[in-house]
């Protein structure tokens, strides 16, 4: 049986991909089963309830030489801990190559689509499979989540027209409106712990040139994707206290913390310190103010933010 698992600290995408590539293949003759590799953020179980399909369990200890697939990731930063020691098999994903290596030739499928299910979906009809309909909800729920409803620069034409075909076998008439409803409930977070707020969407991310050690940095970059940005931002101070510990405890050299305002198409980012604020001035133009920094319309951790740490810490020459 061959584990099929998305990044740690799964959103929407990366949980959703897992199900519904362990499905595929299970199809086309290779028997797999989805996990996860963290707890579920406040969406997943929304659209997983709607879809009437099962939350994936918690990958277990996997022995050294396990084959495995990848979704929706492709760094080992991002990855189960010992991914080096695993035999990679297969990778879909629609992010920049990491530094993922294999001992044996594997079967790569990277495109620059707003979401994994929309490779997915390529998939099935390369391979003449109709789509079920609990795998069209799924698919058009990850897609509308990553691309945030088409809002997200990473759109691409076609992501729009994946949730076009998908709408109908899906049985969602109204996509916008089941669109809102999702937001809706990734945005009812209630007293959970500053804590599990700022890992709920949180990556961590390797800059710098390999080649000058001396130049590599490792920063955590969170997100929080909400409709009601003022609940979050009413948090600020747990919220950097959280920040404060993720960095000691992962040893990092910064983190940030972006609160979306998905409505508005809005970024303001927490700063944890002078280090923080230094970067963002260099690397953005924004300036910090209280403990936040305006990023603007900078809402893609993936197209607008990660790049740009890249090039700020690539040493220059």
């Amino acid at each position: 049986m061959l584990p099929v698992f998305g990044h740690t600290n799964p959103d929407t995408d990366a949980v959703i991909s897992a199900l519904v590539y362990a499905r595929l293949l299970t199809r086309l003759g290779t028997e797999a089963r989805a996990y996860r590799l963290g707890e579920l953020n406040f969406e997943t179980p929304y659209v997983l309830r709607e879809a009437g399909v099962e939350a994936p369990a918690l990958l277990p200890d996997l022995p050294a030489g396990t084959a495995v697939a990848l979704v929706d990731h492709n760094e080992s930063a991002q990855s189960v801990a010992n991914l080096t020691e695993l035999t990679v098999t297969r990778v879909v994903d629609h992010h920049k190559l990491g530094d993922l290596t294999t001992a044996q030739p594997a079967s790569l499928r990277f495109e620059p689509v707003g979401c994994t299910a929309t490779i997915l979906l390529a998939l099935h009809r390369e391979a003449g499979l109709t789509v079920e309909p609990a795998d069209a909800h799924l698919m058009l729920s990850a897609i509308l989540s990553d691309t945030l409803h088409f809002r997200s620069p990473t759109t691409t034409p076609r992501d729009r027209e994946a949730v076009e075909f998908l709408a109908p076998i899906a049985g969602i008439a109204d996509v916008e409106a089941y669109a809102l409803a999702m937001f809706a409930a990734k945005s009812d977070l209630g007293d959970t712990p500053a804590d599990t707020l700022l890992r709920m969407d949180y990556k961590v991310f390797p800059f710098g040139d390999p080649a000058q050690p001396q130049s590599m940095q490792t920063w955590g970059l969170g997100v929080i994707e909400t409709t009601n940005p003022g609940y979050v931002l009413g948090r600020q101070d747990e919220l950097l206290e959280a920040m404060d510990r993720a960095r000691a405890q992962d040893g990092l050299n910064g983190v940030l913390l972006s609160v979306v305002d998905i409505l508005r198409e809005h970024n303001t980012t927490l700063v944890l310190s002078a280090t923080e604020a230094k970067v963002l001035r260099e690397a953005f133009g924004a300036e910090t103010r209280d403990g936040r920094a305006d990023l603007g319309g900078r809402i893609s951790r993936k197209k607008q933010i990660v790049p740009a740490l890249e090039t700020h810490f690539t040493p220059q020459g």
